[in-house]
């Protein structure tokens, strides 16, 4: 079984290939041939772009493990691109009002980063046990509820007055691995944790339950497993990954925290824990399919001219696709 899903990321990148040639054909491009290369070979090409991409699968791995986690539980968060968010933000404050000792204030930035993911998580799965409330609408009614108060504390209280940019000032960063690209010690980080979260699921008392309680509720139901017990502690977990996503993203990819810099990610971990069929090892596969699809378009948007809708239909194939092969 675990083979043949590991053929999904490949199933679902055929596809996206043959969606994003008819693109290019369709566009009327100069030099479709120059597309096609920058698509394939765009995000490898060089120290520059081969860290980036890394850094891009780093971030959509540990978002994805946040997706991974309520789905296991027998729940669905829509909200995570509210948690990468809220998450970032609370890192940045950290981060900027304690002094860089010896990282100390990097690790402070995480914790506060999945406290706050953690938190926003916590209150769907809490209103689901508590009042029966769809955890799907408030996740997703929460993270929109809180997306414009960091917005106005980026573009207000919190930006950097001598720049242009709704942004935060720059903060400490996590340590580089590809110099002068942004992959950072994240990438292991994440790789870590997909590693821990598979011994988890597959190894521990806690995690089998958690499995079997969100993949059949009636199963567990006999077997003694509450499932509703798992409720608050996998949408908790999903929201704290989520918020150590955005964590990744202020103190590794950017430098700061600026306006909407999640930028979508939440959606696109949904789609990557869709691909992996929610199996932690999984997600490394699809995760550098995901990013490769999407660096990609991007490499041929920039050496074309392509609209900057190509990038998003890319990805749109992909979730489409994702969710045909779940059936």
């Amino acid at each position: 079984m675990m083979r043949h899903y590991g053929i999904l990321p490949v199933i679902i990148l055929a596809p996206c290939i043959l969606f994003f040639t008819l693109l290019v054909l369709a566009s009327d491009a100069p030099e479709p041939a120059a597309a096609m290369a920058a698509f394939f070979i765009g995000p490898w090409n060089g120290v520059w772009f081969s860290g980036n991409t890394l850094d891009a699968v780093s971030l959509l791995l540990t978002a994805a493990l946040g997706a991974v986690a309520a789905f296991r539980g027998g729940c669905f968060n829509l909200g995570g691109e509210g948690q990468i968010y809220i998450g970032g933000v609370a890192a940045a404050l950290v981060l900027l009002s304690l002094p860089p000792v010896a990282g100390m204030s990097l690790w402070a930035a995480a914790l506060a980063a999945i406290a706050a993911g953690g938190f926003m998580g916590f209150i769907p799965g809490f209103l689901k046990k508590a009042a029966g409330a769809n955890e799907i609408i408030t996740s997703f009614l929460l993270s929109g509820a809180l997306a414009p108060v960091a917005d106005y504390l980026l573009a207000g209280p919190l930006r950097d007055p001598s720049g242009n940019l709704l942004a935060t000032k720059a903060v400490p960063r996590l340590l580089r691995i590809l110099p002068p690209s942004n992959l950072s010690v994240s990438f292991v980080i994440s790789l870590l944790l997909v590693a821990a979260a598979h011994v988890f699921v597959n190894s521990a008392v806690f995690g089998y339950r958690l499995k079997i309680a969100g993949s059949s509720p009636a199963f567990a139901h006999y077997a003694g497993i509450e499932a509703s017990r798992h409720w608050m502690p996998s949408m908790a977990l999903s929201g704290a990954f989520s918020g150590l996503a955005g964590f990744f993203a202020v103190a590794s990819t950017y430098g700061r925290c600026h306006v909407g810099f999640s930028g979508g990610l939440g959606w696109n971990a949904i789609a990557v824990a869709l691909i992996a069929r929610n199996r932690p090892l999984l997600l490394i596969p699809a995760a550098f399919v995901y990013a490769a699809l999407e660096q990609g378009s991007r490499s041929a948007m920039l050496a074309i001219g392509l609209g900057f809708e190509a990038s998003a239909f890319i990805q749109g194939a992909a979730l489409l696709f994702a969710a045909i092969q779940g059936k």
